[in-house]
């Protein structure tokens, strides 16, 4: 049975009446996860409020371990937990910030929501229930982290009850990771919360409004709402600046992020204080890579400021509201907010700027089959013309250097990586001659980063990870470096090196699939497969999706005879990819083992047919063609797999056949070049008995 709840109720009144009819465990917490109470990671934010104490006291090593979770949740905590934002991009001046988070991860601070609670809850011993209100009115940072939560297998303890509306909770605009609604449908009792009589109005409208408006205008009341509306906009701004003020006196910044700016935009001096607050809120959003709330935050400054009145501030809300789209993979919005950017000034920064996004766009924001690479650099070619003119000098090299950079990355997509290490070089050279040595710090981080993803490219991986160790010196607190070395070490084969590279970068980071994956597979090189099993296992729960986990996961317990566990893997695997081949030949592997002889056949071609160059399928193949007596069929199939990866045990199948078949001198070439690599008695006995026979 499903232990988790969805209530759907058209008020909150009906769903809080509908919740206490359910059974649950003791209550963590009951919140409201409105978005207008505190912005992003409301819901979250308020757990970590009221737990916070009580968790690092039983668990001082998790304010560590999980520090951006809590802190992007309640940054206010930040006297009390170490500092997240650590890395080179916290240390550098204004302007000179030029990395920031990837889109995925908010779904990595979910992931790691999920792994506090997980050991929270087993410190506290017992079951618990978290009832969190108003989910569809969430921000996506709240809806991504309950889906994550409804769907994760590893909370036994956690009992969830998510109040909504009554109708689909609609995903975010642009690309979901995580569906909340999916979620919910999947893994949760949906539980009707019957409509109630509304209550007979009591009160006069300003005080009611008033109520309305301390409670920061979340109430589905509507006497409270009615009241709002009936009173004078010059009380009601009044009121919203009260409220402000009050909201202020209270020093908790995830306020600033929802219901001060909330206030400040309906009060008295929206141009002025409103825009102040929605700024402030913005900037800090898109830093931490909360792009939903920061686009959101940009289109309302926007509204505050007008293209006529402040044009430069107008622009700067429209660059945030253009970057963070694109970032959420809304490239068809960004664009048309820079188009109008372009339209409303001749402003040559801007132009500059605006250029240098839409070449991003074409290159890399744009779903795949509509990236085109032309006007990605017909765009950055106008970014790089423009920032030689600039009259500054410093600004003038540093702009030229960032744009040659993003000519860069389109020749790297263009496969095209000596003319890419040529333009890295080039700016990382004019950086060290017309720069202090202290100067655009990050941004020289971020060049020598790139051109180490060239070498490898290119093949030379000792100086790769000699600029990666390079950027590990300057920029030691940031995980993705330390990933990379992993990657980089594992090619070169220093797989115990890379096990430590990759345990660090877990070490600095919310949980994140690949780099589990990566360790997984590393751990599998050095012999240790139980907790190689255990990491491909984590890396599904942190991501459902990750077929290849799945294609791991299954033949690691297929070779451990777990048939039953294999065949879960790869069911829920070609659902996810019905096409893939190597599931199909996992799947053909296992109808063979179950005796199903035709079916596994079927399987195999299939695979075959999506992959020709599958030469594990070309020999089960191979195997079931010969217990059917079709030996030539037999041994066609293993010539393909003998070409395609000269394996000793393809070699021995092939041998059998030969020497079953009279062709005694073909069994000796297979069984020498099988016995040149590996040490096994039965084919070195039916090399002697081929010998003895005479050829």
């Amino acid at each position: 049975m499903r232990r988790h709840h969805w209530v759907a109720g058209a008020t909150r009144r009906d769903r809080e009446l509908a919740v206490a009819r359910i059974e649950l465990p003791p209550a963590l917490a009951t919140i409201d996860a409105h978005r207008r109470l505190r912005g992003p990671y409301t819901a979250a934010g308020t757990l970590v409020r009221r737990i916070a104490g009580d968790l690092l006291a039983r668990l001082p090593e998790l304010g560590q371990r999980h520090n951006t979770e809590l802190l992007s949740a309640a940054p206010e905590l930040i006297d009390t937990i170490p500092t997240a934002w650590a890395g080179l991009e916290w240390t550098v001046g204004e302007g000179e910030r030029t990395r920031y988070f990837s889109r995925l991860h908010t779904v990595n601070v979910a992931n790691g929501f999920a792994e506090i609670l997980r050991d929270y809850l087993a410190a506290l011993g017992g079951p618990r229930a978290l009832i969190v209100d108003n989910a569809h009115l969430a921000d996506p940072s709240d809806q991504e982290l309950l889906a994550v939560l409804l769907r994760r297998r590893d909370l036994p303890l956690l009992t969830l009850v998510v109040g909504t509306g009554t109708g689909p909770v609609p995903d975010p605009p642009g690309e979901t990771a995580v569906s909340l609604h999916a979620s919910l449908t999947a893994n949760a009792c949906r539980v009707e919360a019957p409509a109630l009589d509304q209550p007979v109005a009591d009160g006069d409208v300003a005080a009611l409004a008033k109520t309305y408006v301390d409670g920061d205008g979340v109430s589905d009341d509507p006497r409270l709402r009615e009241a709002y509306l009936r009173l004078p906009p010059q009380r009601r701004a009044v009121l919203h600046d009260d409220r402000a003020r009050e909201l202020a006196e209270r020093d908790e910044f995830s306020l600033r992020l929802g219901a001060i700016p909330y206030h400040a935009e309906h009060g008295t001096d929206p141009r002025g204080m409103g825009v102040r607050a929605v700024r402030l809120a913005m900037e800090h959003c898109r830093n931490i890579g909360l792009y939903h709330a920061s686009a959101d935050l940009a289109v309302r400054g926007r509204a505050l400021v007008g293209k006529d009145s402040d044009p430069e501030l107008w622009w700067r809300f429209g660059e945030e509201a253009a970057v963070s789209m694109a970032s959420l993979g809304r490239a068809a919005e960004s664009e048309a907010i820079l188009h109008e950017a372009r339209a409303a000034t001749s402003d040559p920064s801007v132009h500059m700027n605006v250029s240098y996004t839409l070449a991003m766009l074409y290159a890399r924001h744009y779903p795949e089959g509509q990236r085109d690479f032309d006007k990605a650099r017909a765009w950055i070619n106008q970014t790089i013309a423009i920032a030689t003119l600039l009259e500054e000098p410093k600004k003038r090299v540093f702009q030229s250097v960032f744009s040659r950079n993003g000519l860069a990355l389109i020749e790297v997509r263009q496969q095209r990586p000596a003319e890419a290490l040529r333009l890295l070089e080039d700016g990382m050279a004019e950086l060290e001659r017309d720069l202090g040595p202290d100067e655009q710090a990050l941004h020289r981080s971020v060049l020598r980063y790139n051109r180490g993803q060239v070498l490898v490219m290119m093949g030379r991986l000792e100086e790769a990870l000699a600029d990666y160790r390079m950027v590990i010196e300057a920029d030691p607190e940031f995980a993705e470096h330390h990933f990379n070395v992993g990657n980089l070490l594992s090619k070169l084969g220093r797989h115990g090196e890379a096990l430590r590279a990759y345990e660090h970068a877990l070490s600095l980071d919310p949980p994140f699939p690949e780099c589990y994956y990566n360790l997984a597979d590393t751990r599998r090189e050095l012999g240790d497969d139980d907790q190689a099993l255990a990491d491909f296992g984590y890396v599904i729960e942190l991501d459902p999706a990750h077929v290849d986990a799945r294609i791991n996961r299954a033949g690691m317990l297929r070779d451990r005879d777990d048939l039953a566990g294999a065949w879960d893997d790869v069911t829920a695997g070609l659902e996810l990819a019905p096409g893939n081949p190597h599931l199909l030949c996992l799947k053909g592997s296992l109808l063979a083992e179950q005796g199903d002889a035709r079916a596994a056949t079927e399987v195999l071609s299939a695979a075959l047919e999506a992959d020709p160059d599958l030469a594990e399928a070309w020999a089960l193949r191979a195997g079931l063609a010969y217990g059917a007596g079709r030996t030539g069929d037999a041994l066609a199939d293993l010539d393909r797999a003998v070409a395609l990866a000269d394996e000793p045990a393809f070699r021995y199948n092939r041998a059998v056949i030969h020497q079953e078949s009279g062709r005694l001198a073909e069994a000796i070439a297979d069984y020498r070049a099988m016995l040149a690599v590996t040490e096994d008695e039965d084919a070195r006995d039916r090399l002697a008995s081929c010998l003895r026979v005479g050829v």
